[in-house]
């Protein structure tokens, strides 16, 4: 990850963390991070949970995401509000590019964007 300030997407490397997601661990602080995502279509993130608060904003394309036993199409201009600890998932129903904050930082994605 670039140091200082200001980052750019030519700075921090693409990295396809799972089949058709692909992440970039953007800005990060001590207590935030921002990561923007690309999602191919019928792309699949399993669900998991994490003890980061993490909330989303959709660029572009359609999502279909689970949060605990709700389950809602995403599409530009939605966001959405995960609490840590909150089982959650989503599937790709269009290619989809998509903004996260987590908070604190994910230290997994802090280490693989090196």
């Amino acid at each position: 990850m670039a140091d200082g300030y200001f980052v750019s997407t030519t700075d921090v490397e693409q990295i396809e963390m799972l089949t058709g997601v692909h992440r970039r661990t953007m800005a990060t602080t001590d207590e935030a991070m921002l990561c923007q995502f690309f999602l191919e279509k019928g792309a699949i993130v399993p669900t998991h949970q994490h003890m980061n608060d993490q909330v989303g904003y959709v660029i572009s394309g359609k999502l279909e995401m689970t949060i605990g036993q709700e389950v809602h199409i995403l599409t530009k201009g939605n966001s959405y509000a995960i609490p840590g600890g909150i089982p959650h998932s989503a599937k790709a129903v269009e290619d989809t590019w998509a903004i996260d904050v987590f908070s604190p930082p994910r230290e997994d994605y802090r280490t693989e964007a090196r």
